[in-house]
């Protein structure tokens, strides 16, 4: 199959100033209980990229969203096997994207791969949740990147499939390549831990240097990998900065990558 492969190829959605519908279950927008979140910003090829606590990445000159690893079906692929799990893993999943697609109301929003379990993973999603996909499709354009554990493009479901996506000097794709520049990936899931009042608490995580960003895993579902571990340290050969998300905040504290040796012995700093 033949993708897209720039954001002019993409099609145009019928309604960008439409609400997305969310289940009952989603936070009000206007909720006058919920403080404002704070995002922070990076720069990544010169462009300037905001990160939200929520996992997602803002590139507001291109009105562009991108989220990694939503893993939907994860929980039926369990049950599959034996392993019984509550079902409701793609509807949590699911309501975390339809707040960040309220929160910033983007043109475009990358998927970055693995966002279904597995290869038939998407025949299996429940009608409900097909059709909040088709109402988030009418306010955004849809980009699905392909992964490992979904290869191939989703079938009777709304957007684009690609490998991946290149716009301008930054490139999306499912997994860091060790040679690439200004890429922007998923796939590991990344964690990391801090010390908090006597005790550590492990959070995911952005992982980010100058040649790129690695987003933590959206889905309700998913593990997460140490940015210690060597799948993700090699690829940052003179360190970076670590995002730990928070409620509303990040937390950033540096990262040796490489020669990382030990957890940060330091207090992260609070991104106001």
């Amino acid at each position: 199959m033949a993708f897209p492969q720039t954001l002019a190829e993409l099609p145009p959605v019928r309604n960008r100033n439409l609400f997305p519908v969310c289940s009952p279950h989603d936070p009000r927008p206007d909720s006058p209980a919920r403080p404002p979140v704070s995002a922070a910003p990076i720069h990544l090829g010169a462009e300037r990229l905001m990160l939200d606590p929520g996992g997602a990445v803002l590139w507001p000159a291109q009105r562009l969203m991108a989220v990694a690893d939503l893993h939907l079906e994860k929980g039926s692929a369990a049950a599959a096997r034996g392993s019984l799990l509550p079902p409701w893993d793609s509807a949590a999943t699911l309501d975390r994207l339809a707040l960040l697609l309220r929160r910033h109301r983007p043109a475009t929003t990358i998927l970055l791969g693995d966002s279904f379990h597995d290869r038939t993973g998407a025949a299996r999603l429940p009608a409900a949740e097909r059709a909040r996909l088709a109402h988030f499709a009418q306010a955004t354009s849809l980009v699905w990147v392909l992964g490992n554990h979904d290869p191939e493009a989703p079938a009777d479901l709304p957007g684009t499939a690609m490998a991946e996506l290149a716009i301008g000097p930054l490139t999306f794709r499912h997994q860091a390549l060790p040679t690439a520049r200004h890429e922007v990936s998923g796939h590991f899931h990344p964690k990391a831990s801090i010390p908090a009042r006597g005790a550590t608490v492990s959070r995911p995580c952005f992982v980010a240097d100058s040649r790129r960003l690695i987003l933590p895993a959206l889905g309700a579902y998913t593990g997460g990998l140490d940015v210690h571990a060597p799948a993700i340290a090699t690829l940052f050969p003179r360190g970076g900065r670590v995002f730990l998300l928070g409620q509303q905040r990040l937390y950033s504290f540096p990262f040796a990558g490489r020669a990382a040796a030990r957890l940060p012995t330091s207090q992260p700093a609070l991104i106001p």
